[in-house]
């Protein structure tokens, strides 16, 4: 089998970045002929010591114009994917597939002012790869990214985050933007503490966001864990906020690839 006949190309690390114990980011050398939208993943394979190769599947972080590739990720205790994956070193290899997949894309709506994307945990990768692109600017009148994690230690990309705005292809856009961040395990200065649903629930984040959660203007992504996409998805429905589907637009879309 030749290199142009494998499914995967081989792509060199860059660098390997722990963010905390349990949290790094990847960024890799990035094939002249990937191609992806912002908010799709790409599977990444390892190979192991004995010859196999495990894959997963990563949402990428950097946008659709950078020369790289950005993933974000956790460290599995005994997991058999992560735990090869954070033994890896600048110069080492990383296989990636050549097809970008995934549905977490703004194609998903046909209409909308307002566009939430809620996210727990690495979940919010795909999200700031969206951020970094034109369309969600041009598309929506307010972007509100909801960012939650255990402890405040975990809140990943915030240098990203805050300085997103000041890029000069982002700048025109930048009072379109509203950061919340939540901590769910402790307090801490600047980010609501709760679970999402709670904040849905009690009225918290639309309060912080100052903008109402409607089916005419909403629109949301959901990512991260799978309990709080399942359980987030069925609050928003009993506010007639309802997934989107090919046969059937709506106000909400997810990815759940757990």
């Amino acid at each position: 089998m030749t290199a142009s006949d494998e499914k995967f190309t081989r792509q060199t690390l860059l660098a390997v970045t722990p963010l905390t114990p349990s949290l790094f980011t990847l960024r890799t050398t990035r094939d002249a002929g990937f191609r992806f939208r912002a908010g799709q993943f790409a599977r990444l394979g390892v190979t192991k010591a004995d010859g196999s190769t495990v894959w997963r599947a990563y949402s990428v972080v950097s946008s659709p114009h950078d020369e790289f590739l950005e993933f974000f990720s956790i460290v599995v205790p005994d997991g058999e994917f992560t735990s090869e994956l954070s033994r890896l070193r600048e110069g080492d290899t990383l296989l990636v597939e050549k097809q970008a997949t995934g549905f977490l894309t703004l194609d998903r709506f046909v209409d909308g002012r307002d566009l939430w994307m809620l996210s727990t945990g690495t979940g919010v990768a795909p999200f700031l790869s969206i951020l970094q692109d034109f369309e969600v600017w041009e598309r929506f009148e307010r972007v509100i990214l909801v960012y939650s994690v255990r402890e405040a230690g975990e809140l990943a990309y915030q240098e990203l985050i805050a300085e997103l705005m000041s890029r000069d292809y982002l700048a025109e856009y930048a009072d379109k933007f509203l950061f919340i961040p939540i901590v769910t395990r402790e307090e801490h200065p600047g980010a609501l503490h709760g679970r999402i649903t709670q904040l849905i629930e009690n009225g918290e984040l639309e309060q912080a966001a100052g903008l109402p959660l409607t089916p005419e203007h909403s629109r949301l992504m959901l990512c991260g864990n799978p309990q709080m996409i399942d359980d987030t998805r069925k609050l928003l429905k009993q506010r007639d906020l309802n997934l989107s589907l090919s046969r059937r637009p709506g106000q909400v879309a997810v990815e759940n690839y757990w």
